[in-house]
């Protein structure tokens, strides 16, 4: 082989003294790789905290992002500089978190020196358990308590290991990757469970569009990071091969970049367009599943007693006259007025038997969260009062409206904030700390009631299911109920406590009871406790019998319902449901109220007798409205009723006939189970639909994921079975040596095509390449025929000798060779002439030569 050969026209770099050079190698002015790392690091910091903004969304937080990533990128400047070694540079972030910590992440303890150290207390605590914290915590959390520390560490040392990963000259480089996606994920897993508003573009509709944005904008970002990262090592390599060999090289890119370019960019670009186009779209019905959906207070209570089924319990003699707590004003000229009432529990899952809150059949589907420095509450009158607690034990926790902000205060103030939860679909707290409150523990709590609305006016939402109401109250309703809806309700609310009367006890005992002698004139009546289904329908079974007694009607007295708050509150909830309104029962106090006959809390201070249960109602616009049942006391049921003979049933007595009769069932039985159809031999198929949408979702995901490396894999499968199968015996021979050397250019071998085929088997190293490179020539230049068994031993060699080159390197490097593009592109290299890697790039003529088969 002979031609011209161009001449070298640049000169051979000059040797440097080896500190300049080193010197000049490390010159963040010199070295392109700093400034990009550094762009790297800021726009990953930049995404992350947008993602995290919805976690915390104060200025507490922007204000740390920015001191964070300034400080850990220092950090990591200096180490890079100064040549740190992990030891030396892990004490110094440590040392930052311990000084930055107080004032960035524990913001309230800034003050005395005994605050500043509980405050570095809580920096070491958040650093363990904040991440558990954070995501038990409704949000926005604001700055509340320490749970900013771990942000701080996102922040502060993501930024500092993503500098010192991308500034580094080997491979450990790309493991910034990973430390950046960790950093934008951490908004994401830690967030929202619900998705952003779909976002109208025209014709087009975006699905969770800040996720998506969030979500590519971190990927374009490690991509276009990846892709310089790569191209600078290239150029490197080349430079330094340059120097060596004194060969120019020229910077303009070859054919084969440009293609290597446009293979990338667009594989990149069709999966960021089919995750944008149809991701968001699949899921936009679905629940988001993250860290805190499946994570919540580690208190059950739908396994606690019902305080409703304790009512009966607070008007004993012992009790009636006990303070529980006391509500007072706020010493404070722009606190909010002293709210109507004070809620204690709200109950809104009813099984027939008791009304518990939670649990099967609950009407609010709100979880108990810890509470951060403040809640959205929405609009309406601000309330604020002071709460110390008396009497009162357990769980439930008298609150004020719906809260948007609570402190506590005391000795045990750090506990019950630690251990306060609060649910706003239920717009009801509970305190488990060391088994509830104690006497003395006080708080100030804020909150917003909104506007009052006329029970008469709403309108009903639908029927909410749940336990059938007992025969005889729908009867009492078919007889009464006039209109619909809200007015429906409203007048057989009060027609039902006309016709009640109030009793707190069974047995009048040696004397009258306590809360018997609290109210003027009053005519003591037993009634029953409890508030089963059993217990409501022989009360209105009662009412109806005393309304069909002619002495009723005459005596104009009608009242026969005897009972309490306990269960008129229950009757009423189910009448509303019965009437396609959500309802659920309360158990609080009154501060004040316009209506003579209901029990209040005399200037703040409220007993146990002045506790009282109240219904409320869910209008069509999600409204909860509070609906007083407490029956009156002025009129005593009668016990006049008209005698009448018994009716006499005439029976024929046939002996011979006589057959056993089953009595039926009883028309109510005390169960909490809801009456399901006769029919239900259909096939329920509504699982169908989300079991195999959730399939689709997840299958997208994983070839979104996976879907590049199947695409190669399967490819190099295709070709190796072409070249297997297709044609002669000395074909499938020199197929089997392409296949042979396309295993070694994807395992990292160089494998130039101006080298002989036993030169390459050489310089491969493997146990068979010799005798598989003789083979192939006698193959490809012998006239001797070969035979398909020949052909099948040598496809078999191949296949140990590539099994060989995949061990030679490790499990992971062998992984990485199956997906490798090395030898799928070196087909798209032009093929006019063999030129070497320096000539290519150099735009040198090369004679050709007969390119290697």
């Amino acid at each position: 082989m002979s031609g011209p050969i161009d001449v070298p026209v640049s000169t051979p770099a000059v040797p440097q003294p080896a500190a300049a050079a080193a010197a000049e190698a490390r010159s963040p002015r010199l070295v392109p790789r700093i400034w990009v790392g550094f762009a790297f690091a800021v726009l990953i910091a930049a995404v992350a905290a947008v993602a995290a903004w919805p976690i915390y969304r104060s200025g507490a937080f922007a204000l740390l992002v920015a001191v964070g990533t300034l400080v850990g990128g220092g950090i990591a400047a200096v180490a890079w500089w100064r040549r740190w070694s992990g030891w030396i540079v892990a004490a110094a972030l440590a040392a930052a978190v311990l000084l930055l910590g107080v004032p960035l992440a524990v913001p309230s303890r800034l003050g005395a020196a005994g605050d500043v150290l509980r405050g570095l207390a809580e920096v070491a605590t958040g650093l363990v358990l904040g991440w558990k914290d954070l995501v038990t915590v409704e949000l926005p959390v604001g700055s509340y308590r320490n749970l900013l520390v771990p942000a701080l560490v996102v922040f502060l040392v993501g930024t500092c290991l993503v500098l010192l990963l991308a500034w580094r000259d080997d491979r450990a480089a790309y493991a910034a990757v990973p430390v950046a996606l960790g950093m934008v994920t951490f908004g994401l897993f830690f967030g929202r469970t619900t998705v952003s508003a779909p976002l109208q573009l025209g014709p087009v509709t975006l699905y969770a569009p800040v996720e998506t944005a969030v979500g590519i904008a971190g990927l374009t970002t490690c991509l276009l990071w990846l892709a310089w990262r790569t191209h600078d090592e290239r150029m490197r390599a080349l430079q330094r091969a340059a120097a060596s060999s004194g060969v120019r090289i020229s910077r303009r890119p070859t054919a084969a970049d440009r293609r290597r370019t446009a293979l990338g960019a667009g594989m990149v670009v069709g999966a960021l367009v089919l995750a944008v186009a149809v991701v968001p779209f699949a899921a936009r019905g679905a629940d988001r599943d993250v860290l805190r959906s499946a994570v919540g207070p580690d208190i059950d209570l739908s396994a606690e007693v019902s305080p409703l089924a304790q009512y009966r319990a607070l008007f004993t003699d012992d009790r009636a006259d006990e303070v529980l707590f006391t509500v007072e004003p706020v010493a404070d000229g722009a606190a909010g007025a002293l709210p109507e009432r004070v809620r204690i529990a709200t109950l809104d899952a009813y099984d027939g038997q008791v009304y518990r809150s939670g649990g099967e059949g609950a009407v609010d589907a709100g979880r108990f969260v810890r509470v951060p420095s403040a809640l959205d509450a929405g609009e309406g009158e601000v309330v604020e009062a002071r709460v110390e607690i008396g009497a009162w034990d357990g769980i439930w926790m008298p609150t004020a409206g719906r809260l948007s902000a609570i402190r506590f205060a005391g000795d045990r103030s750090a506990s019950l904030a630690d251990r306060f939860y609060y649910n706003a679909a239920a717009s009801a707290g509970v305190q488990t700390a060391g088994g509830g409150l104690e006497a003395g523990d006080s708080y100030v709590v804020r909150g917003v009631e909104p506007p009052t609305a006329d029970l008469a006016e709403l309108e009903a939402p639908g029927s909410p299911g749940g336990v059938a109401a007992p025969d005889n109250l729908r009867a009492w309703m078919d007889e009464h109920a006039t209109g619909s809806g809200g007015a429906a309700l409203a007048g057989l609310v009060s027609l039902l406590r006309e016709r009640g009367y109030l009793s707190h006890g069974l047995s009048r005992g040696d004397q009258e009871p306590a809360w018997a002698a609290a109210l003027p004139d009053y005519t003591f009546q037993p009634s029953a406790s409890g508030h089963s289904l059993a217990r409501v329908d022989t009360m209105f079974a009662r009412l109806l019998e005393r309304e069909t007694d002619p002495q009723g009607a005459r005596s104009d007295n009608l009242v026969a319902a005897i009972g309490d708050d306990e269960q008129f509150a229950v009757a009423v909830a189910l009448m509303a449901r019965e009437l396609g309104f959500p309802s659920r029962v309360v158990l609080g106090a009154r501060l004040t109220s316009a209506e003579p006959g209901l029990a209040t809390c005399d200037d703040g201070a409220c007993g146990a007798q002045d506790l009282t249960a109240w219904t409320e109602v869910q209008s069509a616009g999600g409204q909860w409205v509070a609906v007083d049942v407490t029956p009156q006391y002025a009129v005593s049921p009668s016990l006049d009723v008209t005698e009448q003979r018994d009716p006499e049933n005439v029976t024929e007595v046939r002996p011979e006939t006589v057959e056993e009769v089953v009595p039926p069932d009883p028309a109510q039985e005390d169960s909490g189970e809801e009456r399901t159809p006769e029919d239900e031999s259909g096939l329920d198929l509504a699982w169908l639909w989300p079991t195999l949408r959730i399939a689709g979702i997840a299958l997208l995901v994983l070839a979104l994921a996976f879907g590049p490396f199947l695409i190669v894999i399967g490819t190099k499968a295709a070709r190796r079975r072409s070249r297997r199968r297709t044609g002669t015996p000395s074909a499938r021979i020199a197929g089997g040596w392409d296949e042979y050397v396309d295993a070694a250019l994807d395992t990292g071998h160089a494998a130039s095509r101006t080298l002989t085929r036993t030169e390459l088997a050489a310089a491969f190293a493997t146990p068979a390449g010799d005798e598989l490179a003789h083979t192939a020539d006698r193959a490809v230049f012998s006239h001797a025929e070969l035979t398909a068994d020949e052909a099948r031993r040598y496809w078999d060699t191949v296949d140990a000798e590539r099994r060989t080159l995949r061990r030679q390197n490790g499990f992971w490097r062998g992984a990485l060779a199956t997906v490798s593009l090395r030898s799928l592109l070196r087909p798209l290299a032009p093929e006019a002439g063999v030129r070497s890697r320096f000539s290519e790039r150099g735009r040198r003529r090369a004679q050709p030569v007969r390119p290697m088969p």
